[in-house]
């Protein structure tokens, strides 16, 4: 297959799209396709530049919203789908991770080119990144979450319906970017704040102690149910991506009834979503054995030691399999969407 790979981009996930493309390049072609590489804020990236302009490591702490706004005027809104690699492509792999490379903005463009691509359409894509949205389909669908409340809310008012802590975080923002565990009180509108440099809509959410648990979903199946165990007392952005800050165990040490009903759960919440091909949903398992859906992810991270390609691992599907499946699955379409 002729595969081109969009990445890069402006979200401040930029250097995680950038680490998963790194490695999807490298598993496609390994089985022996031909791979091109697209930067949605910079273009083109030729073979011989890309292990000068693709790096796989993320650090700490992502890009500052300064870097990020400068990228803003990029290649996105002006001209990626007149690319040849892009038009010419058998199908587009989008190693893409927040903002308008997740949120269906990219899907919608991607629609007009008509050229398949990876992931779920513009309407899944946009219902999963808003966290309001996909929390109102999950409650309807039957698939608990923890109650929660959008912003403007008092603190009084958080204080009484939920106690604390309480997480804040932006409505339409990943990997716990601008989220905040508050704990007392006074710090609740520097959280407010903090969430809303990332996203208009801020939303502040029971917080659920317990264990952290995740599963795959491969071509409407569940995959293999995982646990993390962060460093931090949650999974932030340094413990998803700095090696040694964090276990995870695949499968997880679960009774097989509450693995059974982690990856029924999680299929639901895709379906109730319209996802397409692949995504991974987060989970809270608490000390009484209750399951809360945290969120899904349509563009989950796709390193080797990412947690989609370790759910996939654990049921005998090896990263380069992992990566040739999901093109196969776009190239046989998805079901039209409303318009």
């Amino acid at each position: 297959m002729r595969i081109t790979v969009l990445t890069g981009g402006t979200s401040s996930e930029r250097d995680v799209a950038l680490a998963s493309a790194v490695q999807v390049v490298a598993a496609l072609r390994s089985r022996g396709h031909d791979v091109a590489v697209v930067d949605t804020a910079r273009g083109y990236i030729p073979e011989a530049d890309e292990a000068s302009l693709l790096h796989g490591t993320v650090g700490i702490a992502p890009p500052s919203i300064e870097q990020l706004h400068g990228l803003e005027r990029g290649l996105l809104l002006s001209g990626l789908g007149s690319l040849a690699v892009v038009q010419d492509a058998d199908v587009l792999f989008l190693a893409l991770h927040g903002g308008r490379g997740e949120d269906g903005t990219v899907q919608t463009l991607l629609e007009m080119v008509g050229v398949p691509y990876t992931g779920s359409g513009r309407l899944g894509s946009g219902m999963a990144m808003d966290k309001d949205i996909s929390k109102r389909l999950f409650r309807m669908a039957g698939v608990p979450t923890a109650d929660w409340v959008m912003a403007p809310a008092e603190r009084a008012l958080v204080g009484r319906e939920f106690g604390w802590p309480v997480v804040v975080k932006p409505s339409k923002q990943g990997s716990t970017v601008g989220l905040t565990v508050v704990k007392e009180p006074g710090d609740y509108g520097d959280a407010v704040d903090l969430a809303r440099r990332y996203d208009d809509e801020v939303m502040v959410e029971r917080f659920v102690p317990g264990r952290e648990l995740t599963v795959g979903i491969l071509e409407r199946e569940a995959l293999a149910v995982g646990e993390i165990i962060p460093r931090h007392e949650i999974f932030d952005y340094e413990c998803k991506y700095t090696p040694g800050m964090s276990q995870e165990i695949f499968p997880a040490d679960l009774p097989a009834s509450l693995t059974a009903e982690c990856r029924r759960l999680g299929l639901l919440a895709h379906e109730t979503l319209k996802l397409g091909g692949y995504s991974r949903v987060d989970f809270r398992l608490t000390a009484g054995g209750e399951l809360f859906c945290l969120e899904v992810n349509t563009l989950p991270g796709m390193t080797a030691t990412s947690l989609l390609p370790q759910s996939a691992r654990a049921v005998d599907i090896e990263f380069p399999d992992l990566c040739e499946r999901i093109c196969r699955t776009a190239r046989l379409g998805r079901p039209k969407e409303p318009s």
